[in-house]
């Protein structure tokens, strides 16, 4: 038996947890995410027939589809094929390709493993069609377009951005109006960040996530805003129930992020973890996209001396993140996340490699 060595080019997209800022990025305002070393690798190589040809690994399942006018599919696959038209309609003429997914990310967990399903698909794509990167700003555009118009969820810019301009060591303030960048150092002084997963797996397209995004379309329209960056407390009156309660957790969450950066300047632990009970109160009286097993999993934590803990992404299930003073041992049943500290494949990147196949 022979083998063959065939160069391909790997992609990784990392995953990310939002340090505060949630449900506020479609409404043009701020978030403090960053890039952890979990993600979602996809393996380039020439197609075997001019189609386009995946296979998701774990699942164990596989799509093949024509490279110029590739139709609407469900799942998984709707991402490989929105990103395949996507690129193309943006101008960058990919090739057709073999592709190979397969990833750490737990699907449902919170951590974005959408976008970086979608990053590592474009860089790979881009990298096996000898293409030049984009800026990476308006490559965030074309992955969320592709969950907006391909997937159904109706997110904003924060997943991309995070896993495209994640920095080893430093969470990211970002501004969703100006799409200002602003690298944060996360020292947390032996203190330590913990995921838990809740047991409840959650989906942008098939949850509230979607009303609550429409909901703040409707107090836009009635306030006369573009955006609710624009709102100010003075507009609260003016709104119905619940969208006064959405409008009120957007602009105490913004100033969230701005108190937060803050704490991590200052080396204020307790500060930061106030601020992410206050965060996670918010989340589930205002904007009410808790669940009784994520509630179930925050009161578990604190009660394991957590100093404090919120869900994180979407809601409706997903995980939990979590701050530990120094000493306090951590659930068995969480995860350490730190923002790639080692800087392994933070932020996305795509490489050529060179493989054996029998």
């Amino acid at each position: 038996m022979t083998t063959t060595a065939t160069t391909v080019v790997r992609a990784f997209g990392p995953g990310r947890v939002n340090l505060i800022g949630e449900h506020t990025d479609y409404n043009d305002g701020l978030c403090l995410p960053f890039a952890i070393e979990l993600g979602i690798t996809v393996q380039a190589r020439d197609s075997s027939d001019g189609d386009m040809h995946a296979l998701a690994l774990e699942l164990g399942e596989q799509d093949s589809f024509e490279l110029a006018d590739p139709p609407p599919a469900d799942g998984w696959r709707a991402f490989v094929r929105g990103i395949t038209a996507e690129l193309q309609r943006a101008g960058h003429p990919v090739r057709a390709a073999d592709l190979t997914i397969w990833g750490e990310l737990p699907r449902g967990s919170g951590l974005s493993s959408s976008a970086a399903l979608e990053v590592a698909l474009a860089l790979a794509m881009l990298g096996h069609s000898g293409l030049p990167e984009p800026d990476r700003r308006d490559l965030a555009r074309i992955c969320s377009r592709v969950e907006n118009d391909w997937v159904g969820a109706q997110t904003g810019l924060m997943d991309q951005l995070a896993a495209l301009y994640g920095r080893p060591g430093h969470a990211l303030r970002l501004d969703l109006r100006t799409l200002d960048i602003e690298p944060v150092p996360l020292r947390l002084a032996g203190w330590q960040l913990v995921t838990v997963d809740s047991g409840v797996k959650h989906s942008h397209d098939g949850s509230g996530y979607n009303q609550r995004r429409d909901e703040c379309r409707q107090a836009c329209s009635i306030l006369g805003l573009s955006s609710l960056r624009d709102a100010t407390s003075a507009h609260l009156a003016l709104l119905p129930t619940p969208l006064d309660r959405r409008l009120r957790h957007v602009l105490q969450e913004n100033q969230r992020v701005e108190a937060s950066v803050a704490a991590l300047r200052d080396g204020d632990m307790h500060a930061l973890a106030q601020l992410l009970n206050a965060s996670h109160a918010s989340l589930r009286d205002l904007y009410e996209v808790s669940v009784p097993e994520l509630e179930d999993t925050v009161s578990a934590l604190m009660a394991a001396g957590a100093a404090g803990a919120r869900l994180v992404g979407g809601g409706f299930g997903g995980s939990v993140l979590a701050l530990f003073p120094p000493q306090v041992p951590i659930p068995r049943n969480a995860t350490p996340v730190t923002a790639g500290a080692s800087g392994r494949l933070i932020p996305a990147t795509a490489e050529h490699v060179t493989v054996e196949r029998l």
